[in-house]
């Protein structure tokens, strides 16, 4: 039995996987309470408070980015995001046996990278959201069979268990945590950071590492304006507490087998992962008008988009650690790859592609930090490029043709003490949006960014 969990609540196999993250499906691991001493627990309330099944963490993210070439213009920014957490053993709290209660709320303040200042498709940073106190999950989960059959009800983020690589939580830019493919197609981004939306999660662990997960999502976290405004869903939605119910649902399942080594090799676990979605909602063509089958891009349609019923979506990973260091079983390096495809008649991106390396002690005498370099590919859909050729050719616009956006990033992660890290990192966003024009009509420049991100974990 692997006694470890990892991120999104399977067994971790990724030897890797860094201490602190801004990922949702990760908990944290040391609290800069020991460091405090004395202090670190005033007047003995949290211990008073754990006694009883009652729990609270407090994380906080804050960050400096700074756009030092291309992209929409240069510039820096800081952002925060404070995060409190409270979980209740609902057995040791009133007796009720295998339940437990879990809510956060966000305070998130700053400005965004991307949206200022690079405009690209994967979110430089996983914290970037527009300035709130917002109301993230907000559920309670029932276990059966002694916690081999589990049910989840309330407000659910997909992205805390599903589509989960446990050696890219190291990294600070969005795209590692939750495939861009389907943050960028699904209405309001789909129920991920920082909307959580209302929801039935069912999850069976017949053994020890395989696990097996479904659930039913409202579609839509945000709702649709009914005037189409241009309001950004995080303004509909301001505080997180709308509990929307009656948005076309969204369908994820996934299944996770976590093998103890790879044929032939001893202590390399990893895990691999298969899941799909289908959201039931209606989606608009990139490409064709919904009247006689035109083409957006002339000037004699009508300017609204042929109407698709439904869409889908299958992503695969695999994590694999690839080496411990010897003597040192907390330490060594692990890798990722990461798929997820979706039609092209519907969808701005209809593949993504993402792949890193951690590994975690590589410095002696540095135990917990964590370096890592990965990428990530996201290919603009037919339907999209085509429709950027019609403009071209009708004369209704100018170019270029998108077709990709790459992402290079290298972090380093230092723990200075437990509950407290630094974290330096490196950005290269090639062809940002997939090569978006700029004011001038030439593609955006490939940008580079730099930070420098602190996470405090009490």
């Amino acid at each position: 039995m692997l006694p470890l969990t990892g991120a999104g609540g399977d067994p971790q196999t990724a030897v890797a996987q860094s201490r602190t993250s801004d990922h949702v499906s990760v908990t944290n691991k040391g609290s800069i309470e020991s460091a405090l001493g004395p202090n670190g627990d005033p007047f003995g309330l949290r211990a008073y408070l754990a006694r009883r099944g009652i729990t609270y963490v407090l994380t906080y993210i804050g960050e400096g980015l700074a756009d030092v070439s291309g992209g929409l213009r240069r510039g820096a920014t800081y952002g925060g995001r404070l995060d409190a957490g409270l979980d209740i053993d609902l057995d040791r709290f009133m007796g009720w046996e295998g339940a437990r209660f879990h809510t956060d709320f966000f305070q998130i303040h700053g400005h965004g990278m991307s949206r200022s200042f690079v405009n690209n498709l994967t979110t430089v940073s996983g914290i970037e959201a527009l300035p709130s106190t917002r109301l993230f999950e907000l559920w309670v989960e029932q276990s059966f069979f002694g916690e081999k059959l589990s049910i989840k009800v309330g407000q659910v983020s997909a992205d805390t268990e599903f589509a989960i690589a446990q050696s890219g939580v190291v990294f600070l830019n969005a795209g590692f945590g939750w495939p861009n493919v389907g943050a960028v197609v699904m209405p309001s981004g789909g129920p991920i950071y920082p909307l959580a939306t209302p929801a039935i999660r069912v999850k069976y662990v017949p053994t020890d590492a395989l696990s097996f997960q479904a659930a039913i999502f409202n579609g839509d976290p945000a709702g649709t304006p009914r005037f189409d405004d241009g309001t950004d869903p995080q303004r509909r939605n301001r505080t997180g507490t709308d509990f929307r119910v009656s948005d076309p649902a969204l369908l994820i399942g996934e299944a996770a087998y976590a093998y103890p080594s790879l044929p032939g090799t001893a202590g390399l676990p990893g895990t691999a992962t298969l899941g799909a979605w289908h959201h039931f909602g209606r989606f608009d063509s990139p490409r064709l008008d919904s009247v006689g089958g035109r083409l957006l891009a002339d000037p004699e349609a009508s300017g609204i988009a042929r109407r698709f019923r439904g869409d889908s979506g299958v992503y695969a990973i695999l994590d694999q650690t690839l080496y411990n260091e010897p003597g040192a079983p907390g330490e060594g390096a692990s890798a990722f790859v990461r798929l997820s495809a979706v039609p092209g008649d519907r969808n701005l991106i209809d593949l993504y592609v993402d792949a890193g390396i951690a590994y975690k002690g590589l410095i002696p005498g540095r135990p917990n930090d964590t370096a890592g370099l990965g990428v990530i590919h996201s290919r603009i859909a037919p339907a999209a490029r085509g429709f950027d050729r019609d403009a071209i050719i009708l004369g209704t616009g100018t170019g270029p043709i998108r077709s990709s956006e790459t992402v290079i990033e290298a972090t380093y992660q230092a723990e200075i003490v437990p509950g407290f890290t630094l974290q330096p990192d490196l950005q290269y966003v090639m062809r940002p949006g997939g090569g978006l024009p700029d004011a001038g009509g030439r593609r955006i420049r490939n940008a580079t960014v730099i930070g420098l991100r602190a996470t405090v974990n009490y």
